[in-house]
């Protein structure tokens, strides 16, 4: 029984808390990203979808925070701006 709560906390811990950002500019990086949201928390991973036969990304991302504080401090700024554009 004490191995299936061990389970359960390792499942916990490994999940994230992630927002949808839309409207990225096509010049910033996944790397630029996930150095420009972990002002506001501990970022695990930025996911930049590429679109296969263009070879540019969807100018949409997920970004995957540590805990909902991180979230929660993310979305207290009014706006975001990324290379001169509303994010």
């Amino acid at each position: 029984m004490a191995a299936a709560g061990a389970v359960r906390a390792a499942r916990r811990a490994r999940r994230g808390f992630d927002i949808f950002v839309a409207d990225v500019p096509w010049t910033v990086s996944s790397k630029e990203l996930k150095e420009y949201f972990a002002q506001f928390g501990a970022v695990q991973r930025c996911q930049l979808p590429f679109d296969k036969d263009t070879g540019f990304h969807k100018r949409y991302c997920w970004i995957k925070f540590s805990s909902p504080e991180d979230v929660q401090n993310t979305l207290q700024k009014d706006s975001h701006i990324l290379e001169g554009s509303k994010v």
